[in-house]
């Protein structure tokens, strides 16, 4: 997640413990969800989460050889998987970096004729802020669960629909570099596909899902109010899967990660998704955001849950989830 700068320490002593709010008691459920017999495999959640947030990666500071690494290993999984790179090759490269930088984009079709020339967009930013300046024993910002875990999580995701076919419209798989220098992997995307008159449907963006919450919902959205996407996601998923977290809002925490990029660029439902509520990590940007902190059970079922709500979104033959006036 992009630097909260000095928000943090106010939020960290502002937060209460309070679950339940008005919004929250909005939400529908759908007592008929949509029925998923995939599954997600903790072991290769923990596998590919390891890897990419392992000292090798030296923090995966956008433009260095961290980086670099992280990006080979994002292009060697959608290649694994039988992911079509969506532009040349999987390398997008950012326009507004001055080192060489790139966003990793791989395009699973649609099987319907019509649908297929819609998009959703599933993403993460696979970048963080590298290497500790000043001399300390551990020197390394793993990031693992900003948002190494988010990666994660979306990887998951495109190798469901990679195996099952099951998605009528295209999904767009993105790995955003940049990011925590100000959204720039995402910001030069944008500008791309506008030109190419891109058709977005909604973008899903996946941010620090790395341990749960102790709340009666799996996870919050960003910019709650901004459409119905919270709604639609529990009707598609038959559970209380996103609720509404007061923080979020206080802290205009939709400004702050890749969602808000596509939302000014196409006007959309472009929102993130997290379950990192300000109580529940004392990690955020510090070297101890390590794989060992991760709850991997946690990650795989936060996976699991979402499935029925992506595929729903990948299939309904109209718009469902649009903004609200």
């Amino acid at each position: 997640m992009r630097k909260l700068y000095f928000l943090l320490p106010v939020i960290f002593l502002a937060c209460k413990s309070g679950t339940s709010t008005t919004k929250e008691n909005e939400v529908k459920i759908n007592a008929k969800p949509l029925e998923i017999s995939y599954k997600v495999r903790e072991n290769e959640i923990s596998d590919f989460l390891k890897y990419l947030s392992s000292d090798e990666l030296e923090g995966r500071e956008t433009g260095t050889k961290g980086i670099e690494k992280a990006a080979v290993f994002l292009e060697d999984f959608l290649k694994k998987n039988k992911i079509k790179p969506y532009f040349k090759t999987y390398r997008d490269t950012l326009t507004n970096f001055e080192s060489p930088a790139f966003n990793i984009v791989g395009v699973i079709e649609g099987t319907d004729p019509q649908l297929k020339k819609e998009f959703v967009v599933l993403s993460a930013h696979y970048d963080h802020i590298g290497l500790e300046k000043k001399e300390q024993a551990d020197k390394i910002n793993n990031g693992a669960n900003d948002d190494a875990s988010g990666v994660t999580s979306v990887a998951a995701m495109a190798k469901y629909f990679s195996e099952t076919k099951s998605n009528k419209r295209s999904i767009l798989i993105v790995f955003f570099a940049g990011e925590e220098k100000g959204l720039l992997g995402s910001k030069s995307l944008v500008e791309k596909l506008k030109k190419q008159n891109f058709n977005l449907y909604t973008q899903l963006n996946i941010e620090m899902i790395g341990v749960p919450m102790k709340r009666d919902y799996l996870a919050y959205i960003t910019g709650f109010d901004k459409s119905n996407m919270a709604q639609k996601i529990n009707e598609y998923t038959g559970k209380k899967t996103i609720g509404f977290l007061p923080k979020e809002a206080e802290y205009q925490l939709f400004y702050r990660s890749d969602n808000y990029s596509f939302f000014q660029a196409f006007g959309k439902p472009c929102q993130s998704v997290s379950t990192f509520d300000f109580e529940n990590f004392d990690f955020y940007h510090h070297v101890s955001d390590e794989f060992k902190v991760m709850d991997i059970p946690h990650i795989t079922a936060f996976t699991q849950e979402l499935l029925p709500a992506v595929t729903k979104i990948a299939v309904s033959p109209t718009q469902e989830i649009t903004m609200n006036k």
